[in-house]
């Protein structure tokens, strides 16, 4: 379906007002925000009825709403499935506004890379040089950062300058978590405890007291004893009782966040109750940059 500027400059302000607004639109409101004459607008109102891309809704708090129709016509072809993408100006939410295409334009060029953002909402007051974020996305967890370089607002799309994109990728947390889980006995000396943990090339273990897990302990622990001038102890005296764990179908974000609101530097992986392994943040980081600059 083509339309004319001036139907899609309508159809997209009705559009960015009924996203925010929740019910139907004046026509006043639409001729208001984008400057124009409001039997102009009454006009192509009539016409865009006549297209099935918008419906009146009568009675005092009537007006105009968008139909499913208009969303395609504009191209927001799934503006009704998944999560919003949170838009940041300045560090504020802006609400009323979700990014639902990101073009990169200019990636052969990194010290010039440019990205156009499609908005569904109010594009109108961000200003060039604004500091802004795109993101995370629901999915791959993408996130832009970089400054309004310019606006398009016919396509209610903005022109954003990249300084930063971070991905995380939506793998499970049992592809990378060691599957050799080394454990520690609930009685045994720290001098020990520090053997086995060299020798294996790890900085934490799970503690356990017959079959049952009941803490976590780490290097840093036991440097933690040695510095109190505790030497002669055994590995429950410096354990850390609370145990928190992941199952290993959850997801690499999932793990970062948990790891990051306990301030850990490592979780236990569960799989049917029963633990598997164990992921550290040194693991994810590693997921994150597999690439060797040396």
């Amino acid at each position: 379906m083509e339309l004319t500027p001036t139907q899609c400059e309508i159809l997209n302000a009705l559009i960015n007002l009924y996203q925010k607004e929740k019910s139907a639109v004046k026509g006043e409101k639409v001729a208001s925000a984008i400057n124009r004459n409001p039997g102009t607008i009454r006009n192509q109102m009539q016409s865009l009825k006549a297209l099935e891309l918008i419906e009146g809704v009568p009675g005092p708090k009537g007006g105009y709403k968008p139909t499913s129709g208009a969303y395609k016509a504009l191209d927001y072809e799934s503006f009704d499935e998944g999560e919003p993408v949170q838009i940041f100006l300045g560090g504020d939410k802006i609400e009323g506004a979700t990014a639902t295409e990101i073009d990169l334009t200019t990636l052969p060029q990194p010290d010039q890379c440019k990205a156009t953002i499609r908005i569904l909402g109010d594009i109108k007051s961000f200003e060039g040089g604004e500091e802004i974020q795109i993101g995370p996305t629901p999915v791959n967890k993408m996130l832009i950062r970089g400054e309004v370089a310019g606006r398009d607002d016919l396509d209610n799309k903005l022109i954003i300058k990249i300084k930063e994109i971070h991905s995380i990728p939506r793998i499970p947390v049992r592809e990378i978590s060691s599957n050799n889980l080394i454990t520690l006995d609930f009685d045994e000396s720290v001098q020990k405890a520090t053997a086995k943990m060299y020798e294996n090339n790890i900085k934490g273990a799970p503690v356990t007291k017959g079959s049952e897990i009941v803490g976590m302990v780490t290097l840093t622990d036991i440097a933690k004893a040695f510095g109190e001038g505790r030497v002669e102890v055994k590995v429950n005296e410096v354990m850390t009782k609370d145990i928190i764990s992941i199952s290993g179908e959850s997801f690499l974000d999932d793990a970062m966040v948990k790891l990051d609101e306990h301030d850990i530097s490592r979780l236990l992986v569960v799989e049917d109750d029963e633990p598997t392994g164990i992921i550290t943040m040194r693991d994810i980081l590693r997921r994150l940059v597999p690439f060797n600059f040396s």
